[in-house]
């Protein structure tokens, strides 16, 4: 993992509503019908912060009918959350 790629992540998850969400989702995927509840904020700010989240690679998405499923899709977020709350 480089500089680079690190201060990408960093800075992702400097957002509490998108570093809730990535915990969430290092236990496996999940539809936003899950993860709205989980971090109590709208639909509309999960979807705006899931969609940063999958710009900048941390995430991918699936679709399975009209559920959107999440999951962790960069590696290195799970060491660099290991490191962030040592």
């Amino acid at each position: 993992m480089n500089m680079r790629e690190s201060l990408k992540i960093f800075k992702a998850l400097c957002d509490e509503t998108r570093l809730k969400i990535v915990e969430f989702l290092l236990s496996g995927e999940k539809c936003v019908c899950e993860i709205v509840p989980f971090t109590k904020r709208t639909q509309s700010t999960v979807s705006i912060q899931l969609a940063k989240l999958e710009s900048l690679g941390i995430v991918e998405s699936r679709r399975e009918g009209k559920s959107v499923y999440y999951k962790v899709s960069n590696p290195n977020v799970k060491k660099i959350l290991k490191i962030i709350k040592s």
